[in-house]
């Protein structure tokens, strides 16, 4: 797992506790913040698994 990956993952965790929370206090603003730092890590970690796979080719 590198780098990209790991840290992807991590925000998606903490976005997704982060929009949930803003679901349960009715912080708007808060859950929006969520959605956003989730939808970063997705991103984030699909970047570490093509850098993986272009590593992974590479060596073939």
């Amino acid at each position: 797992m590198n780098e990209n990956k790991a840290k992807g993952a991590g925000k998606e965790v903490k976005g997704t506790v982060k929009e949930a929370a803003g679901k349960v206090t009715g912080d708007k603003e808060t859950e929006l913040k969520g959605k956003v730092e989730k939808n970063v890590g997705k991103v984030q970690r699909k970047v570490g698994e093509v850098e993986d796979d272009l590593r992974d080719d590479d060596k073939i």
